[in-house]
């Protein structure tokens, strides 16, 4: 094994995330190549290139003089961004057709729990009440996607191709077929203005934390059937201000929220999220990450680098994403 080692920093416990399950992903995908889990006491730092990483803490990779590249194993950089130690070498982000598809299911399947009434629905069928409402057509409804990257364009594709009217916003310009596009600062109340139903897949930067704010839920369009507007949040929990969310919901200025992120992961008991009766809540697991197809992605990466190639998708650090 004379090439350089891959260590594998996994922070979490949680059953889809299991150190040692990336472990042995990666060294059946890389079995010409040492792969290491981290923490290791008995290994020289200097054999280290690259790392496979989720949510390190601050200054667990600064040891590593010789890495090449970081491979974030997620979706979201903001752990990674947040470390000031962190190597300067290219870091790159998952992005991979299965990642896509299980958010695009996610997205499609909150869009439509709200759009055909499931929280009254399986309200009435625990007190046994029939007494179904009138059902409008998709197209009565205005979806609003915040954040036009892969994953965004992929949901707006999806729900405008079963009858929504779709709209997007994105910081820089986007241009997508058959999508009204909106744009930086000057575009947001106009998208706004238009959208029943808000779903945030923004990354977390400085400029986009708390984003989800009372003045974003106050210029949404109240148009519609819901009659109050809906949030939809899979993207950071620091995207959303939590309490202007529970306020909105209390006073209607919101009619109902589906969250699968938060602030403080996992959601501490006594979060009101819990219990609320307009929140639908999930356990941050939109699109659950596949073990199997990102290990494929980054020894992939690994093998096209080693051979003079060109990374994808990686993180522009000046913009956080």
């Amino acid at each position: 094994m004379g090439k350089g080692t891959l260590a594998v920093l996994v922070n979490s416990a949680s059953q889809n995330w299991l150190p040692s399950r990336w472990k042995a992903r990666f060294e059946a995908e890389c079995p010409d190549r040492r792969v290491v889990l981290l923490p290791d006491g008995a290994l020289d730092p200097a054999e280290v290139h690259y790392a496979a990483v989720w949510k390190p803490n601050p200054g667990e990779l600064a040891a590593f003089r010789n890495l090449r590249v970081i491979f974030n194993l997620g979706a979201g950089v903001d752990a990674l961004m947040a470390d000031r130690s962190l190597p300067d070498v290219p870091l790159v982000r998952v992005a991979v057709g299965d990642l896509t598809d299980r958010m695009t299911e996610y997205v499609v399947l909150h869009v439509l729990m709200h759009h055909r009434q499931e929280l009254y629905l399986r309200e009435s069928q625990r007190v046994k009440r029939w007494e179904p409402k009138y059902q409008w057509a998709a197209g009565a409804l205005t979806v609003g996607i915040m954040g036009l990257g892969t994953l965004g364009a992929a949901s707006a594709h999806a729900l405008r191709a079963l009858g929504f009217r779709v709209v997007g916003w994105s910081r820089s310009e986007k241009q997508i077929d058959g999508i009204a596009c909106f744009h930086g600062a000057d575009g947001l109340d106009a998208f706004l203005r238009r959208s029943n139903i808000l779903v945030c897949l923004l990354p977390l930067t400085p400029d986009t934390r708390h984003v989800l704010n009372r003045d974003v839920f106050a210029k949404l369009n109240r148009d519609s059937p819901l009659g109050a507007p809906v949030i939809i949040n899979a993207g950071r929990g620091g995207l959303q201000n939590e309490p202007d969310i529970l306020r909105a919901l209390d006073d209607g200025t919101l009619g109902a929220a589906s969250l699968d992120v938060y602030e403080t992961e996992p959601l501490p008991q006594d979060s009101p999220f819990w219990s609320h009766p307009k929140v639908v809540l999930t356990p941050h697991n939109a699109a659950d990450t596949d073990a199997d197809a990102i290990s494929k992605y980054v020894a992939a990466q690994i093998t096209r680098f080693e051979a003079g190639g060109a990374l994808e998708n990686m993180v522009d650090r000046t913009r956080g994403y």
